[in-house]
């Protein structure tokens, strides 16, 4: 179980050095969709609520964890910035390897900043699902 744990993590965090990112097109709405459901995971894990910081995961994210007790467990060990942030702003959406991915500026629980990126699938009737989150020092160039 915690080799698995440790896989998903490496996974998730894995990626230290990223291509450029382009600007995809998105409408207004999916960006504030995208916003909204990324917002509400955060939220989630400052009430400390499993359940529903899980749902806005996507099926390929859930299938992964399989519960939200061990999606948690995840987030709470390797993403101290996302479940504890300080500052949480919003940045660009770009295109990461194909996927929609919101770019946002994190101040975590340290003080240390960084930059999370969030690849986001659309499911079949229109709504948004996190399909995971990378952390990555912020860029030094943006303002």
């Amino acid at each position: 179980m915690a080799h698995r744990l440790l896989s998903l993590l490496g996974l998730l965090l894995g990626l230290a050095v990223l291509p450029a990112l382009a600007q995809p097109t998105v409408s207004d709405a999916d960006r504030s969709a995208i916003r909204d459901i990324i917002q509400s995971q955060i939220e989630a894990f400052r009430r400390d609520d499993g359940e529903a910081a899980f749902g806005y995961a996507s099926p390929e994210i859930r299938r992964m964890f399989g519960t939200s007790d061990i999606f948690m467990d995840m987030v709470r060990q390797g993403y101290q910035p996302v479940y504890r942030p300080r500052v949480f702003d919003f940045r660009e959406i770009v295109d990461l390897h194909g996927q929609v991915t919101q770019k946002v500026h994190v101040i975590g629980p340290d003080g240390r900043p960084v930059t999370a990126l969030y690849p986001m699938t659309q499911l079949p009737d229109g709504t948004w699902r996190i399909n995971g989150c990378y952390l990555q020092a912020p860029d030094e160039h943006s303002a």
